[in-house]
């Protein structure tokens, strides 16, 4: 970035994979189509958890700004039926923090990573009851269809290519067919949880983790979308 406009780049049928910043930056700044796959906005929460809460794993929430949650913690709590402690996760898709389980009598600003990760006391921030989550999965998805997919053992830290047959990949393409795509291309987390599959959440494509899911299935589908 330093050097300005990579020069050896095409603007036209460039696809970037990598960094989520660098994704979002290049989404923003510079002029490539189809570019990063990184409209932030579109990713944030508060733009797409409505439209599918049909299929979420939180079937309650709040969004309120950083430092309101702490001010407010009991009474926030309370109002989304989870008193004594509960999840809260950035609304943003940059992920300024990670998402975590917090105790409301001990939340301050420090235990989100404040001063650390991020500066903005402000920002928009999710609060929703504690949920159990098992398995997960992660899918590509390309106009409406799943290419490409991993599973993911949270507890080892190790990923397996996911079946495209499997009961998972067949509920991802149920709900990507139902809520309004935030992308051409984007990412849809899949969860099991209380013994159903649900969506835990929507990500850029072009800073997005794809852990085992089928490299070449993907560049080849991504490659017909960006060449029009």
């Amino acid at each position: 970035w330093t050097d300005g406009f990579p020069s050896c780049i095409r603007s036209s049928g460039s696809i970037f994979h990598g960094s989520l910043g660098n994704a979002a930056m290049i989404s923003e700044r510079l002029d490539w189509s189809p570019g990063s796959y990184c409209p932030v906005q579109n990713f944030c929460c508060s733009a797409w958890y409505e439209t599918a809460r049909n299929w979420l794993v939180q079937k309650d929430w709040l969004i309120v700004r950083a430092d309101e949650l702490v001010k407010d913690a009991s009474a926030i709590a309370a109002s989304i039926g989870s008193p004594r402690s509960f999840f809260v996760r950035p609304d943003s898709p940059l992920k300024p923090f990670s998402g975590r389980v917090v105790d409301v009598d001990s939340l301050t600003l420090e235990k989100l990573d404040y001063g650390f990760y991020f500066d903005d006391e402000s920002i928009p921030v999710v609060a929703a009851p504690l949920r159990s989550i098992g398995e997960e999965w992660r899918f590509v998805i390309v106009r409406g269809e799943v290419i490409a997919g991993s599973a993911y053992d949270a507890a080892t830290r190790s990923p397996i290519a996911a079946d495209p047959d499997s009961d998972a990949a067949r509920f991802a393409e149920r709900v990507a067919s139902d809520i309004p795509a935030p992308a051409e291309v984007y990412v849809l987390d899949v969860c099991r949880c209380d013994g159903e599959l649900r969506l835990l959440e929507l990500n850029p494509f072009g800073g997005a983790d794809l852990y085992a899911a089928d490299a070449v299935a993907i560049v080849d589908a991504v490659s017909k979308v960006a060449a029009g």
